[in-house]
């Protein structure tokens, strides 16, 4: 389990089974029994907050990560791993964290 990894998670209802994107400092996922994540979704706006991914990054399908939605969940609910980012692509998760927390 590494930052930049998607893995599917089993998160409670309404949301269930969905793809999340891993955030946590790297050093977090070998002491926290949770971790943050921020949720993956095939409802594609167009907006700063998304992050746009398919099968060239090694999803399934065309969706983008949801930096408003941004969770802590307990590692337990992660079931598998689905790919990792390039640096590239975690730099844009980076710019659209802080749009969506509105911290530069």
């Amino acid at each position: 389990m590494h930052r930049g990894e998607a893995w599917w998670a089993n998160l409670p209802p309404p949301i269930d089974r969905r793809p999340v994107l891993l955030l946590s400092r790297e050093s977090a996922y070998q002491v926290r029994t949770s971790i943050t994540v921020a949720v993956i979704t095939r409802t594609i706006r167009d907006i700063p907050v998304e992050v746009p991914l398919g099968l060239e990054d090694g999803m399934p399908n065309q969706c983008v990560v949801n930096l408003d939605d941004i969770l802590t969940i307990p590692k337990a609910l992660l079931s598998e791993r689905i790919t990792v980012l390039s640096d590239a692509k975690m730099a844009q998760v980076i710019k659209a964290i802080a749009f969506a927390l509105d911290l530069g």
